[in-house]
């Protein structure tokens, strides 16, 4: 049987819009700019928006009454290891009206064999942000091999992740397949209901059919969900939304 490749890429368009967290978190990034990513969030339903701290206040009043979610990030994009700053950067976030919490693992400190430091930071933010998810950035492409990828991942479960997520964006690697691999790997064995966010690179519908391809393949092919996938990539909105209107 011949498959119409339209109808493939219209599938998989469906299937990884509203899996989006849209983001903006360039340094230049405006109150316009804010205004134009909450409008794109509202008409396409995508699950959230990923913000700086200081743009949280605007998302709360422009995506009011919708389900679209709002994101900040903590210690981004270095993954700085002063906890208390980072403990009082999630309090206030939280009480501006954030719902999500991306954190990034002090990568650094990991890769030096310093574990205590990451595992009190997750700890640490974990207790402030009571029942806000928190995603927990491993910054996968900076890690030499995928086993000290699965250790990071195996850290920020223990220590209270909600979600895993690949990269910040900001480094010279960002998502790979091999990544996404060994961390929905440790995701599976740890028992727990962790998710996994993939960030950094993906631009095409065939991009976000590869990592959808891995995460039903070793998670199973019903576990794909908003609360269990996102897909980190604000460049990968036009090309899902063009695919949908070649078949409208």
């Amino acid at each position: 049987m011949i498959v119409d490749p339209h109808n493939l890429d219209s599938a998989i368009a469906r299937r990884a819009l509203p899996l989006l967290d849209l983001t903006d978190l360039g340094d230049s990034c405006s109150d316009q700019a804010i205004a134009t990513l909450c409008g794109k969030a509202r008409a396409s339903c995508v699950a959230a928006v990923c913000v700086w701290p200081q743009h949280i206040g605007r998302c709360v009043a422009l995506l009011a009454g919708t389900p679209v979610r709002i994101a900040t990030v903590i210690n981004f994009p270095a993954g700085g290891t002063d906890i208390e700053r980072a403990a009082e950067d999630t309090a206030e976030a939280l009480h501006d009206g954030a719902h999500e919490i991306d954190i990034v693992l002090p990568y650094r400190a990991f890769l030096a064999g310093d574990a205590r430091t990451p595992t009190d930071m997750i700890a640490a933010v974990r207790e402030v942000s009571g029942r806000a998810i928190l995603k927990v950035i491993l910054e996968s492409g900076a890690m030499p091999d995928v086993m000290q990828i699965a250790e990071a991942s195996q850290l920020a479960i223990a220590a209270g992740a909600d979600f895993l997520k690949t990269s910040t964006g900001k480094s010279a690697v960002s998502a790979t397949p091999q990544a996404a691999e060994a961390m929905l790997a440790a995701i599976r064995d740890s028992g727990r209901p962790v998710g996994f966010k993939v960030s950094g690179g993906l631009r095409t519908v065939a991009d976000a059919a590869l990592y959808l391809a891995i995460a039903d393949r070793i998670m199973g092919p019903d576990w794909v969900e908003p609360k269990t996938f996102r897909i980190g990539a604000s460049s990968l909105h036009d090309a899902l939304t063009q695919s949908l209107r070649k078949r409208a």
